[in-house]
Order: structure tokens, then C-alpha cells, then sequence
């Protein structure tokens, strides 16, 4: 996980022959940057893929995709809503459009997607799976359905979302009506809601859980750990926990 916050989101995942971006919430030289900690280089990227349409997750989309020459893969309803246009004026970027539920492949890397309960336009989460190893990739989602956790069952490692605790947000400073929005059932997760699922769903094979997309005003990383850790220790599972970061990027996992 290079970045994952409200203020960008963006996660490596590379194979010997492939190499994916998922979301591009930073900066084209922030990029260069995190990628050069792993020894990577954002020209080496093969494809980028879109959660979503929110800033955080887009920001810097346009640009990489312009200055990097690279595919990006989109749902059809995701597409027209990224301003492509001020960036192209000779020729078109090169866009692959997919419904939301659609599996396809980048070079040795299969891909699931399917929806999630989010406030935008057609919101997807992505299961990837190569030489064995499936990884489930979940942010930004109200709530857990059933849906969801058929796609996670059988993951060997899980970026999920723990985004608020919510006494912090009920009397945090965001606007009431922002706060309802975080709480709804197409808002974000709370630490207690990934608690109980981590306690009553999780699929035991999953070795490693990133929690991610923590509010900066309305969560802290030692709340979420713990909250996590319990639950783990409850089910007595032994998965390594990790704590994605907005400035600085998680250790590389080796599968």
C-alpha cells in the first residue's frame, strides 16, 4: 500500500512479468517516489485500476496516464465522469471499460470486480489472483453484504477498510450532515463493524489484513489495531495485522 487516506489512495501489485496500480490518488512525482522505496518506477506499470471516481482515488489519474502511456480500467459509468478531455487533445487515452462485476486479465494477473455500497456513481472493489495467490482489495463501503464476503472468501490478503471510530466521529467537527454520510449504509466502515468481521466472517486462510483509509480526524491507528487485534485473538487466528498509512507506504508483502 503506497498511500491510503482521505487525502490519496494508491496500492502496488506486481507479479514477475506485471506490475498494477490500483487507484491514483497521488501526485505523478509522489508516485515516483514511493514506487523508488521498493525499487520501482512508475514507467514499469503495465495498467492502473479505478475504484472509483472520488478525488482521492483519481487525483493524479489524468496526468499518469497521459505522461505514463498506460491503460486504465473502468466501469462504464465510472468513465465519463473523469475529466479526460483537457488533458488529450490529439489522440484518446486509452481507457478499458468494464461493467461492475466483470472479470477480465492483465498479463498473468486474473481479475474479479464487484460492487460496493458507496456514494458514487458505480463503485467496485477487485479480487486479484495469480500463481495461486488471491488478494481482495475493499475500500470505501458503507457496510459489509453478504455479496462482499463471498468475493473475500479465500484470500491469502485483505485491504479493507477501517475508516472511523464512532464516538470520535459523532463529536469530531466534521458537519452533521457529513457525519451522516460517513455512518450510512453507502458512507465508510467503522472500526467496529471491521471488528465483527473480522470476528464472524473473515476466512481463516487469510494470512495478512491492511486496514486502511483511516479518517485523520476521526480515528487513530492505535484504536483501530486494537479493535482488530481483539477480534483476531477471539477467533484465534494469528493473521498479521497491518496498518496502512496516508504519508508513508506499508512494508512489501511477499506471496
Amino acid at each position: 500500500m503506497l498511500s491510503s487516506g482521505s487525502s490519496g489512495n494508491a496500492a502496488f501489485l506486481a507479479t514477475d512479468t506485471t506490475r498494477l496500480l490500483i487507484d491514483a490518488g497521488l501526485s505523478l512525482r509522489d508516485l515516483a517516489r514511493r514506487l523508488a522505496l521498493i525499487g520501482e518506477r512508475p514507467e514499469a506499470i503495465d495498467a492502473i485500476l479505478i475504484t472509483h471516481e472520488h478525488c482521492d482515488h483519481i487525483s493524479g489519474l489524468v496526468r499518469m496516464a497521459r505522461r505514463l502511456g498506460v491503460r486504465v480500467y473502468l466501469t462504464r459509468l465510472t468513465a465519463p465522469l473523469i475529466d479526460w478531455e483537457n488533458a488529450w487533445k490529439d489522440s484518446p487515452p486509452r481507457i478499458d471499460l468494464f461493467q461492475a462485476g466483470a472479470s477480465f486479465t492483465i498479463g498473468d494477473i486474473e481479475i474479479d470486480s464487484f460492487t460496493i455500497p458507496h456514494d458514487a456513481a458505480d463503485p467496485v472493489g477487485y479480487c486479484l489472483r495469480a500463481h495461486g495467490v488471491k488478494i481482495g482489495v475493499v475500500t470505501d463501503l458503507g457496510y459489509i453484504p453478504e455479496s462482499i464476503k463471498y468475493h473475500l472468501r479465500g484470500v491469502h490478503a485483505l485491504l479493507l477498510e477501517s475508516n472511523h471510530d464512532l464516538d470520535m466521529l459523532k463529536v469530531g467537527p466534521y458537519p452533521w450532515a457529513v457525519k451522516q454520510r460517513v455512518m450510512s449504509r453507502n458512507g465508510h466502515l467503522s472500526n467496529a463493524v471491521v471488528g465483527d468481521y473480522l470476528l464472524d466472517d473473515l476466512d481463516p486462510s487469510t494470512g495478512t489484513v491492511i486496514l486502511g483509509h483511516l479518517s485523520e480526524h476521526n480515528n487513530h491507528p492505535e484504536i483501530v489495531r486494537i479493535v482488530a487485534a481483539q477480534a483476531l485473538a477471539r477467533r484465534g487466528l494469528t493473521t498479521q495485522l497491518i496498518i496502512a498509512e496516508q504519508k508513508n507506504p506499508t512494508e512489501v508483502l511477499q506471496f
